[in-house]
């Protein structure tokens, strides 16, 4: 059935075009071996970061990594069965299947399979495999719904019409009812079954005789031969009332058990659906086609969006996704990052402006020169880490699935065992319970206890800005009692802020600080951006004077002449930096920060006319984080590569009582495993650039994405935005999440421990123990979509003064923030 050689590639492309008499995969398939097409659903596995000019060759690569969506699952039994299938295909490496997002990832060696071969392998045992991005999924999943609806409509209808027929036989008393008459109801109840039985049952008839043909047990076949066994014994009790089943039939159990059967599942697909659609939409927001400028004219050109390459230009429509990382050339637009920060509003982008794939273009047409394409997008790193978040199997998960298909086992024993022992009594009540059994005890609710809970918060966190790249974080997140957070870009943004400033007497500050901004930006040292954004925010009174032969001293600082705008009979001769390249005192020594100074020359010698206090620029919301985090119960510690002044400095500022300076990444690594050492359970936050030991070291770590390419940072959360908040909120949520998923186990536990007796003993009916098993798996998956409406916290409470308006010869506070 399989290649048993390798596979080069010009036989992959005969494969391709269906000349290989050896594979004969489906027609559907065909296309998905073209090596050109490969990228269209995978990636190379060992070169996720390869550049598209290398993925001109496919076949270049020797391990590929595919992702599929699946059709016809509905248990984690399922997602073992085709892991399974699937393994043992030659060339096979790997595959991880999600039994609640219904997604593979596939490991494979084009030079030993091609992609029709293991789909085939897949299709063998009794399901459907699609590219993760085909276009035709959202409309597959909406068939599948509204087919699922219809069975759902179809069994509440015959469950009415039964239970009417069924109701006489409950009310009446002995002899109100002739034989005839009963025997018409009966008839009536089987006709009306039928459908039930032909159409809204067969999902559950195929996975049973699936799982029979290939001896395996799923979570279906269990119902399905309850379903079978209570209409074979009423169908007998109808065709032969004097027979050994002709005491009493059960359509009515029956329809309404499948009825409550039905609703769950549709109520869950319908929960189901709207993460995976969430899901999806994502992984599709890069449009299918998009409009290249063509190399030889001024006219544009549809094209595939893969076919794009570094240096092409492209329009981009208003409303549509840009095709990739690139920048403007011609217009001017909003864009909606949401999906890059987690913020909403959308940032103006004009000439010269970057944006990046799979942001939206809200306003007008605009032009844009590609830079980056395929897997070299932040885009592609996004998608990246959300899809092998959503096939990841928690450590509580894999045991329940590793339990599931045993108790399977036992529960068929069970049901065989309680028939048996009923059998003398009435072997119609003796089907009947070991009926109840089959249904009740199916363990859905015990396998989609933890991963709908756990994927559920991982949506949740991806929409407000934070990427789980290891969904067995949450649960050793919700167990930290210590965070460590490094400095620089952390809980400080990169550059210094002006806090304050200090005029000579009798000078205006707001014109000092205009003139100052002027001069500060020609450069680009940090203190000199600092000022000139200081400047520029506070929309002071415009400078009267224009600069000349500016010239900047390394280290020192600037300085220029400046002459009035309408004379240049008036002269400044102006310094701009140290007091040292000043040559004159400082006006008011700080204690900790540092501060530039502005001088003019004078007959007398250099005068200072004002001083600027710098300092780094913390984060708005850092105090109120740092607050929250000791509320919760979370130690906090500080250790940072920066000046041990420095660190005591912000530490003193956030209120940190833990925290050291001129750190090496061994010395933090040394001492987080010190704490470690001493039973803590610990998190790091840095911003991945030079933390990637203590980041690896950490039970739990966080970086800062916009410091780092996603695909080389080793965190375990990835915060997309620019706040500290999200770091506390993904806290906070982890720990709802553990919660959820102990009341989910819980309750899948007690919900087994209960009912399994009472069915044993007879007291449980049919339709009851369909109704408990729907409400078993519904509950466990409503439960767990609480965490999906968990609302962001907001704890920063920015006070920032306003400095356009001062009086002068006073000191200057300046806004809590630089940008």
């Amino acid at each position: 059935m399989y290649h048993n050689h390798p596979v080069t590639p010009d036989q992959a492309t005969q494969v391709a075009a269906g000349s290989d008499p050896q594979v004969p995969p489906p027609a559907g398939n065909l296309l998905l071996d073209d090596p050109q097409e490969w990228s269209s659903f995978g990636r190379p596995a060992e070169a996720k970061a390869a550049s598209t000019a290398s993925l001109d060759e496919p076949t270049a690569f020797p391990v590929w990594e595919s992702h599929l969506v699946l059709e016809g699952m509905h248990c984690a039994a399922c997602a073992l069965t085709i892991e399974e299938a699937m393994r043992a295909v030659p060339g096979v490496q790997g595959v991880e299947v999600s039994a609640a997002t219904r997604r593979a990832r596939v490991v494979w060696r084009p030079a030993q399979v091609l992609p029709s071969q293991w789909m085939e392998a897949i299709a063998r045992a009794g399901y459907r495999a699609l590219p993760a991005r085909d276009a035709f999924l959202r409309e597959l999943r909406q068939a599948e719904t509204r087919r699922a609806l219809w069975r759902w409509l179809v069994a509440g209808f015959c469950m009415m019409q039964v239970m009417m027929y069924a109701w006489p036989a409950y009310v009446s008393k002995p002899g109100d009812l002739t034989q005839e008459f009963e025997t018409l109801l009966r008839w009536a109840s089987w006709v009306i079954s039928l459908p039930v039985v032909l159409f809204c049952c067969g999902p559950f008839f195929k996975s049973a005789l699936k799982d029979i043909s290939q001896r395996r047990v799923s979570m279906d076949l269990p119902v399905a031969l309850g379903m079978a066994i209570t209409f074979i014994i009423s169908t007998l009790g109808t065709f032969d009332p004097s027979g050994p089943f002709g005491h009493e039939v059960f359509f009515d159990s029956l329809t309404m058990f499948v009825f409550f059967l039905l609703t769950g599942r549709w109520l869950e697909l319908r929960l189901r659906d709207s993460t995976a659609g969430a899901l999806e939409a994502v992984m599709n927001r890069l449009p299918d086609s998009v409009l290249r400028k063509a190399s030889d004219a001024d006219t544009f050109e549809r094209i595939a969006t893969r076919r794009l390459r570094v240096g092409d230009v492209v329009r981009v429509l208003a409303g549509e996704a840009f095709p990739a990382d690139g920048m403007i050339v011609r217009g001017t637009t909003h864009a909606d990052e949401a999906l890059l920060t987690g913020e909403s509003t959308p940032v103006l982008r004009a000439l010269g402006d970057g944006v990046t794939a799979g942001s939206y273009n809200l306003d007008a047409v605009v032009d844009v020169r590609v830079d980056g394409v395929g897997a070299n997008t932040r885009f592609a790193q996004i998608v990246d880490l959300m899809e092998s978040a959503s096939l990841q199997k928690p450590q509580l998960a894999q045991m329940a699935d590793k339990v599931a298909r045993p108790f399977l086992v036992v529960v068929l024993l069970a049901a065989l065992a309680a028939a048996v022992w009923w059998w003398p009594e009435d072997p119609g009540k003796a089907l009947m319970v070991a009926v109840a059994v089959l249904i009740v005890t199916c363990p859905c609710a015990l396998s989609l206890a933890t991963p709908v809970a756990m994927l559920t918060a991982a949506g949740t966190l991806a929409r407000h800005g934070v990427l789980v790249r290891n969904l067995n974080g949450l649960e050793a997140l919700a167990a930290i009692d210590t965070l460590v957070f490094d400095k620089t870009g952390t809980l400080t943004r990169d550059g210094l802020v002006l806090r304050a400033l200090t005029p000579a007497a009798g000078q205006n500050p707001n014109e000092l600080l205009a003139l100052a901004g002027l001069l500060a930006s020609q450069s680009m040292h940090p203190a000199s951006r600092s000022v000139a954004q200081a400047a520029a925010k506070a929309g002071g009174p415009a400078t009267a004077w224009v600069l000349e032969s500016v010239q900047e001293l390394a280290g020192a600082g600037l300085q220029a002449s400046a002459h009035e705008i309408n004379s240049t009979s008036r002269k400044l001769h102006l310094r701009f930096g140290s007091a040292a390249h000043c040559g004159v005192a400082e006006l008011a020594p700080q204690a900790s920060g540092q501060s530039v100074l502005l001088a003019q020359k004078t007959p007398q010698g250099w005068q200072a006319l004002a001083q600027f206090h710098l300092s780094e620029d913390l984060r708005d919301e850092a105090p109120q984080v740092i607050k929250a985090l000791k509320a919760h119960g979370i130690s906090v510690c500080l250790l940072s590569g920066d000046r041990n002044a420095a660190v005591q400095t912000v530490a003193q500022r956030l209120g940190i009582a833990q925290a050291q300076g001129d750190c090496q990444p061994q010395d933090k690594l040394e001492r987080m495993q010190a704490m470690q050492a001493a039973g803590h359970q610990v998190a790091m936050v840095g911003d991945g650039l030079n933390d990637g030991p203590v980041l690896a070291g950490a039970h739990i770590s966080f970086a800062f994405g916009r410091a780092v390419p996603l695909a080389q940072s080793r965190s375990d959360f990835v915060v997309l935005g620019d706040s500290l908040e999200l770091v506390l909120q993904s806290l906070l949520l982890a720990r709802r999440t553990l919660s959820v998923v102990r009341q989910n186990l819980g309750w899948a536990a007690a919900y087994n421990a209960i009912s399994i007796p009472l069915a044993l003993m007879g007291w449980m009916p049919a339709w009851l123990a369909g109704l408990g098993m729907a409400l078993s798996s519904l509950l466990v998956v409503a439960n767990a979509a609480r965490l999906a409406r968990a609302l962001p916290l907001q704890v920063a409470n920015s006070n920032a003064s306003d400095p356009a308006h001062l009086a002068p010869g006073t000191v200057m506070p300046l806004t809590q923030g630089g940008r």
